[in-house]
């Protein structure tokens, strides 16, 4: 008996070698085994008959035409699911070292009998035709900004031609908001706009379904603005936006390399954090030069300016001196109750306009916080309505730091009333307004950490002290020396 190997030999030796012993020689085998194969020229594998039986009992022979049905019937069983089920219908008689062998069964049966797959097709894109994007979780790296947990994403756009990529730092979820300002940020790091941008099902871009507009209308407004084409892969169907579901793996694994030869995952700030993930960015589509080339040899230009990266809701301020968008509450100054105003709902900021004036800008709230009130915008209300302050809805937005808060209960402990210690603190919050919180806080801190009285009077005594300028007590004045007007009475003058 020969190998396949060996008879290869012999093929190829046959019309190299002068005698026969010649050639056995180089094959390794006998003269009589040489002549043997060349005569029948098949290779010892094909000599093999087919090992079609099986060498031990089939221990699944009775079970296995009710398997079968299960099968056939449903689809989407798995082979362990099944064993369980049959283990069950036949206590004792299976146990768990033929799951293996189960499995193999029915791997065979589908493989032969069972239902089509579904087929993935591989995609080749021309040049400046397709954009997509998407948004990827980065909790899981353990970020922190100087040791606090930064919870945020990554918009991730890449070019399928090219695989050139932009990569947006974002915080509150897959928003509008957010949408906007990653994709804008790609769209003018890049110079250029792709034919089409592609999405999955996207909230802020793609409308519910069973709702006749298929795009909401801000995302249409957006894609317009640049002159792009909206496409949306299938709900449920994440493989057919593959180019940046792969980019995102390939991305986030080398932020997670770099992170491990910088020796730490914590940043000083969050500018630091961007300019490390876009530096790995940069360096990923250095290698990206030459199909970027010709993708925008054939993109299309971009507009004379970006879109508003913002979702703007007109609405009416309302009596308790408040506007509400997106379902959070933002105070405004009193003045402006009952008017109509535009707020301007960027990723990480609002903006109150009235008219072509912008009125206010703020932190946008995010996650569980519904509401944001500053207390500059109410407090001379307040002050001229102390008794509205015990059970105000949004009394602890009234306290600009601890150190409020610590006066305020100090004031309760040491006034006779809570009604005077309402006032007392009013008057106090109204003096931060209207003088300068930070000099308010600084005293009520020195008084606190002194265990000193605290009251309106004395605050206030403190605070004008640090910002009236010193009296001028003594006055020099200099002797006048006259022989200086003498002298200016000697000169004359050519004209």
């Amino acid at each position: 008996m020969i190998t396949d190997k060996q008879f290869e030999r012999l093929l190829s030796m046959k019309h190299k070698k002068q005698f026969f012993y010649q050639l056995a020689d180089a094959a390794g085998v006998s003269p009589k085994t040489a002549r043997k194969y060349l005569n029948l020229n098949r290779a010892p594998s094909q000599l093999k008959t087919p090992h079609t039986w099986s060498s031990h009992e089939d221990a699944f022979a009775e079970v296995w035409p009710q398997a079968v049905k299960f099968l056939e019937n449903n689809t989407g069983i798995e082979a362990k699911a099944l064993f369980e089920y049959i283990q069950g219908q036949y206590p004792g008689r299976f146990n768990i070292k033929q799951l293996r062998t189960f499995q193999r069964r029915v791997q065979d049966w589908k493989a032969i009998y069972g239902p089509a797959q579904e087929v993935y097709f591989p995609q080749d894109y021309t040049p400046g035709q397709f954009g997509a994007s998407d948004f990827t979780r980065m909790n899981d790296l353990g970020i922190t900004i100087n040791n606090i947990p930064f919870e945020h994403s990554l918009f991730h756009f890449v070019l399928c031609y090219s695989n050139y990529e932009s990569a947006t730092i974002v915080t509150g979820g897959e928003s509008f908001e957010n949408l906007s300002l990653g994709l804008q940020n790609a769209l003018w790091q890049t110079g250029k706009a792709p034919e089409y941008h592609r999405t999955d099902n996207l909230t802020a871009a793609v409308s519910k379904v069973g709702f006749p507009k298929e795009y909401t209308d801000n995302y249409k407004a957006l894609m317009n603005h640049y002159d792009i084409e909206p496409v949306s892969i299938q709900p449920g169907k994440p493989n057919e936006n593959g180019d940046i579901e792969q980019g995102h793996f390939r991305l986030i694994t080398a932020i997670e390399q770099a992170l491990i030869l910088r020796g730490s995952k914590d940043f000083d700030s969050l500018e630091s954090y961007n300019d490390f993930i876009q530096k790995i960015v940069s360096q990923r589509n250095q290698q990206r030069t030459d199909k970027l080339l010709e993708e925008l040899a054939v993109m299309q230009n971009l507009p004379n300016k970006r879109y508003d990266d913002c979702r703007t809701i007109e609405c009416r301020v309302s009596k308790f001196s408040t506007v509400t968008a997106l379902k959070k509450i933002y105070s405004v100054y009193s003045r402006l109750i009952g008017t109509e105003v535009k707020v301007k709902v960027f990723a990480d900021d609002i903006e109150v306009w009235y008219g072509n004036k912008l009125v206010e800008r703020t932190e946008r709230l995010k996650g569980s916080k519904t509401h944001s009130i500053n207390y500059r915008h109410i407090i001379d209300s307040l002050v001229r309505k102390p008794g509205a302050f015990e059970n105000y809805r949004y009394k602890d937005d009234l306290f600009p730091s601890s150190i409020f808060r610590v006066a305020y209960d100090i004031l309760n402990e040491v006034c006779h009333s809570r009604k005077l210690a309402n006032k007392q603190y009013l008057k106090i919050l109204e003096l931060a307004a209207k003088d300068n919180q930070s000099l308010v806080q600084s005293a009520l801190k020195t008084l606190i950490d002194n265990n000193n009285v605290v009251s309106f009077e004395i605050v206030e005594a403190m605070v004008k002290s640090q910002t009236e300028p010193d009296l001028v007590t003594d006055v020099y004045i200099a002797d006048v020396d006259l022989k200086v007007y003498d002298g200016l009475l000697e000169e004359t003058v050519e004209w």
